[in-house]
């Protein structure tokens, strides 16, 4: 990685252009190799250093005299900056068929300047394309554009999803006396509650999406309207009373303060929540829940037996190979989770190998 970085910068140097340049490209191309989060960590140590003494070297170059002269000329270049990019933004994305709000939202978030427009002043400066001042009144201009990012994040935010259609004709929930509350009525959330169901439990169903309520009761299920994730609709749907809480529903992730906030609220009830990938696992691993199911590890598992099964791998072996992966993963996640590291513990990682089975590997 390294190497390539230098390599890259050589190349750009030679042919007369800036090194960071250079740098870039070979960030770019080192982007979607295989030691990408390899190099990640690696640089990490460095990067809040160097982009710190790289705004240092930027502002040192900044001729301030000249910035206070032209205040009004700065925050109008800076303001025509902004809405010249979100205008051309959302006009290139008009035409790959966005929405317009989503567009709208996109011009907004991409419409400051960027770093690499202090390389390039500082570079056509010391080429003597531009005056010092000038490269001084520029920087000034993008660092103002800079500085309303967090402001046009707040005013994009209304625009990034369509609005949601008012429904009136939605039922909230209400206490059923269940056992069990499910939150998420989707693919997920229609198995658990259909298994439960299938022992004689009570389930009260929850969704927040009008069109799946809708779908449930044309097969004469009866989902209520809300968003589950709220204590307050969660004690109306009688979760004081229920036994069971589980989260079944995709999208955001639930925070593991949130879950301690439930958890309180109704201390009689094992909460279990589903989650999209051993990441989410990590972040919940010390919050007050009975359980966590990553979304398909089950399902790959069950694959993963029926093609041990098609090879007519007798059923104890296919049960002890289960086994160890279940072991060595569990492992992984308590190493990955008690250090915060998600490369904790991958010596023990079962890697697959290719062109000879493990065994014949062993055997030699």
């Amino acid at each position: 990685g390294l190497f390539c970085v230098l390599a890259s910068a050589a190349v750009m140097q030679w042919l007369h252009l800036s090194t960071a340049l250079g740098a870039f490209i070979a960030g770019v191309m080192l982007a979607d190799s295989p030691y990408r989060h390899e190099l990640e960590a690696d640089i990490e140590p460095f990067r809040a250093v160097l982009l710190g003494l790289f705004f240092v070297a930027v502002g040192m170059m900044l001729d301030l005299d000249a910035v206070v002269a032209r205040p009004f000329f700065i925050v109008g270049m800076a303001t025509a900056l902004v809405a010249t990019k979100a205008a051309i933004i959302f006009l290139i994305a008009r035409v790959a068929r966005m929405e317009w709000r989503t567009a709208l939202a996109l011009g907004l978030l991409l419409s400051q300047g960027g770093e690499f427009g202090f390389v390039l002043f500082a570079q056509a400066q010391k080429a003597m394309l531009i005056e010092p001042q000038a490269a001084s009144l520029f920087g000034a201009i993008v660092t103002l554009s800079m500085a309303t990012t967090p402001f046009l994040m707040m005013i994009s935010r209304r625009f990034r999803g369509a609005p949601a259609k008012l429904r009136t004709d939605m039922e909230g929930p209400s206490s059923d006396g269940a056992t069990a509350i499910v939150v998420g009525y989707g693919r997920f959330g229609q198995t658990v509650a259909q298994l439960l169901t299938a022992h004689k439990l009570a389930v009260t169903l929850i969704d927040w999406e009008a069109e799946q309520i809708d779908v449930s009761a044309s097969f004469a299920v009866k989902v209520y309207y809300g968003d589950g994730r709220r204590v307050d609709l969660l004690r109306l749907a009688g979760a004081s009373e229920a036994q069971l809480i589980l989260f079944c529903q995709d999208g955001d992730p639930m925070e593991a303060d949130h879950l301690a906030t439930v958890a309180e609220s109704f201390p009689d009830a094992k909460i279990f929540v589903r989650v999209f990938d051993r990441r989410q696992v990590i972040a919940l691993y010390e919050a007050p829940i009975a359980g966590t199911v990553r979304e398909v590890y089950e399902s790959a598992i069950v694959m993963a037996r029926q093609a041990l099964e098609a090879l007519d791998v007798e059923i104890d072996e296919i049960d002890d190979a289960e086994a160890r992966y279940r072991d060595v993963d569990h492992q992984r996640l308590v190493a990955q989770a008690e250090s915060g590291d998600l490369y904790a513990a991958r010596e023990v990682m079962l890697r697959p190998h290719a062109g000879r089975n493990v065994a014949d590997q062993t055997a030699t």
